[in-house]
């Protein structure tokens, strides 16, 4: 039994939830999302609530509901608040600069890197070694901010290269003599 797809998910102001057989509707300030339910998931809205169980009380069922009850929830959030990933650059001379819908990166290479930006999603420079990933969709964002550190990953000798800011690079003993 999930103890996730128990608890019902609360629609902020502002949140418009629809249920069109199997397709859930969110729409918000942000943005609007679809998703496609599994057929044996059910999904209620009630009251400003969205509710999720299984169609039968078998274990994978409850598995999915689980799944369905977080996918929502993400869907929910990501349209009322959003989602939001910041990277930094380690190294000397490794710079980020946004332009327009093209970031541009400069990481030791002999020439520069130029990422373009995918539609819904926003990067912010706020220094040049600073990358802010935003977005209402929790998959992208995560996905592009994956795309980005895998340019230069962070390497364990010197640490050089792009991190999550919340990362914790393991650092390696340098060679003995």
């Amino acid at each position: 039994m999930s103890r996730i797809a128990k608890s019902p998910i609360d629609l902020p102001a502002g949140v418009e939830c629809k249920l069109d057989g199997q397709d859930v509707n969110v729409k918000g300030g942000k943005g609007s999302m679809e998703f496609s339910v599994h057929p044996d998931v059910r999904v209620e809205i009630e009251d400003k609530q969205v509710k999720v169980s299984p169609s039968s009380e078998v274990n994978p069922n409850w598995a999915m509901a689980g799944t369905t009850r977080a996918q929502i929830n993400n869907m929910v959030v990501g349209v009322s608040t959003g989602f939001q990933r910041k990277l930094e650059l380690v190294g000397v001379g490794y710079r980020a600069q946004s332009k327009g819908k093209v970031l541009n990166l400069s990481l030791g290479f002999s020439h520069p890197v130029d990422y373009p930006v995918p539609e819904g999603i926003e990067i912010a420079t706020p220094s040049p070694t600073e990358i802010l990933v935003s977005g209402y969709n929790k998959q992208r964002v995560g996905q592009v901010a994956a795309e980005i550190r895998a340019f230069r990953p962070p390497e364990p000798y010197k640490g050089k290269g792009v991190r999550y800011s919340d990362e914790h690079v393991v650092r390696k003993e340098a060679k003995k003599k």
